[in-house]
């Protein structure tokens, strides 16, 4: 099977048998802006064939990792957005939803934390307290170091790591991934000796998952970084083809495309699986920053199923008809439980006895596309093989390339983010920050 696998057989009625044909032209030009860098962003467009521009950085990426599960019963990732959610995201799916928990009471491994995100005193006490009688390490990311959330939760991190190893000794655990000469944060990890890492200036926070932005925090996770990489290789030989008939990637685009033309204005993607909460958190960022711009763009939202079917199924059913569902769906389970017979059968499930766990999750996914679609929403799927690092790595490399050919068929820059400045403006301004 290709990587990645698409269908909209759920969506015919709402997509004729003409439409992507219609479409042709259009993804030819999206391609051809695309591959050609001629398009709005082109200086933007790093992350298009990452996976083969790693070069020596990514050995002192794996180095770094090592050193720091070797010294390091906690890291703590402090970052926001892009510089955060790509990592979060691979790391939820890969592993065990319990492995921090595993690491923290002294199992083994090291628990990868999140900080940096938020501005709640709640959330960072929290941290901090974990972390303050734990040996543990820090990795801030940030491109400019003057973002609020990640620069102001770093000040605490720094002043902790320094009071518990010195200053030279917390220097050794502070890893900054940030632009590779300039900056608030690149000069403080100069003149203090953090080991560096750098966010290329070609590729924008929401596409940086395979750069060491993401790649430290998943290599320090466990996880199987040169696998995630040859999944996205994989990806990028699978989409050269511009013919949608032979290209997944692009046929996804064009079939979002169609229905956001025909009064669509909401795509939920939907998973089935809870590592994949975060890998939906993640595209939420990158489509809806890539494409929500001048008036225009799809409203991604998430829900994990079948969880939200008892709060948001009501809705999607009977409300509204605004939006159109992209349900993501794992071949393979990692594991799989068989449902035993009881003699009392009180519960009324022995019908089920011998049957998988996974096999009543495929059936509650196809019932529930069966009633969406009769109820009026179309559905897209998407289908990975297993939740493996080569299968998420062509998942987020089809979800990039989609997302660029998108934005261009839709007619908008699919590599700035202007309206992000608006709130930050208000903020300071109220924060009495000087001009």
């Amino acid at each position: 099977m290709a990587i990645v696998e698409f269908d909209m057989s759920g969506a015919e009625k709402n997509i004729g048998a003409g439409t992507i044909d219609s479409l042709k032209q259009e993804i030819k030009e999206a391609h051809e802006k695309l591959v050609n860098k001629t398009g709005a962003g082109n200086d933007f467009l790093g992350w298009y064939d990452l996976p083969f521009q790693l070069g020596d950085e990514y050995e002192r990426v794996k180095a770094a990792a090592k050193k720091i599960r070797s010294d390091s019963q906690v890291l703590v990732v402090v970052g926001i957005g892009g510089s955060y959610l790509g990592a979060r995201a691979v790391i939820e799916a890969l592993t065990d939803p319990f492995a921090n928990a595993e690491a923290l009471s002294g199992k083994g491994g090291t628990a990868v934390i999140f900080a940096g995100n938020s501005i709640s005193p709640v959330y960072l006490s929290s941290v901090l307290e974990l972390v303050k009688d734990r040996d543990f390490s820090v990795n801030v990311i940030s491109k400019s170091g003057t973002t609020t959330e990640p620069a102001v939760t770093f000040r605490f991190f720094k002043e902790l790591l320094e009071k518990k190893y010195g200053r030279s000794g917390a220097a050794k655990r502070i890893y900054a991934t940030t632009d590779k000469a300039r900056g608030a944060l690149k000069k403080m990890a100069d003149a203090e000796g953090y080991e560096t890492f750098v966010i290329p200036d070609d590729v924008g926070g929401r596409f940086s998952v395979l750069t060491p932005v993401g790649l430290l925090p998943i290599a320090v996770a466990g996880i199987d970084t040169d696998a995630l990489i040859a999944g996205a290789k994989e990806a990028f030989g699978e989409y050269g083809d511009v013919s949608p008939e032979k290209n997944e990637c692009y046929r996804y685009a064009a079939a979002r495309t169609a229905l956001y033309r025909q009064g669509k204005s909401v795509e939920l993607l939907v998973n089935y699986e809870p590592g994949l909460h975060s890998v939906t958190e993640w595209w939420k960022q990158l489509y809806g920053e890539s494409e929500g711009k001048d008036g225009k763009g799809l409203f991604p939202a998430g829900c994990d199923f079948t969880t939200d079917l008892h709060s948001m199924g009501q809705y999607i059913q009977d409300g509204v008809r605004l939006m159109f569902e992209t349900a993501i769906e794992v071949k393979e389970p990692a594991k799989d439980l068989i449902i035993g017979e009881d003699a009392d059968n009180c519960d009324g499930l022995n019908y089920l006895a011998g049957r998988g766990m996974d096999f009543v999750n495929k059936q509650a996914a196809k019932g529930t596309a069966m009633a969406h679609i009769d109820g009026g929403v179309p559905n897209l799927k998407i289908t990975i093989g297993k939740l493996d690092a080569r299968s998420i790595g062509g998942l987020i490399y089809f979800f990039e390339r989609a997302c660029a050919i998108s934005g261009y068929m839709l007619g908008v820059n699919p590599f700035n983010q202007p309206g992000v400045e608006a709130y930050k403006k208000n903020m300071f301004r109220l924060l009495g920050k000087p001009e």
